[in-house]
């Protein structure tokens, strides 16, 4: 009784945990199979060199205002971090220095 796939849905967990539980339960003294993979066809040098090019149409690049507001962000960051870290080693210098003075 198993239900028929429909594209574009995925198995559900329950289907998932009750195939697998199938699969597992195996009877005594019989042995269990397991499909290997067909081995993977070559693809040509051409071929190749036009999936290359279909991949690289679909990139799609940032604008410039996008860019731009990305380098702001990250330069605001990294004086944000810069000022952070800076006072954290003044604080702790300084309690290092009193630890150092009570000795």
């Amino acid at each position: 009784m198993a239900k028929a796939k429909t594209p574009g849905k995925r198995p559900s967990i329950a289907a998932k945990a009750q195939a697998s539980a199938k699969a597992m339960a195996a009877p005594a003294g019989q042995t269990v199979t397991v499909d290997t993979p067909a081995p993977k066809k070559k693809t040509s040098i051409p071929q190749f060199f036009q999936q290359v090019q279909a991949e690289a149409r679909k990139i799609v690049w940032p604008s410039r205002k996008e860019t731009w507001i990305t380098s702001v962000m990250v330069f605001i960051m990294v004086a944000l971090a810069t000022v952070f870290f800076w006072i954290v080693d003044f604080v702790l210098a300084k309690i290092s220095t009193w630890l150092l003075a009570l000795g």
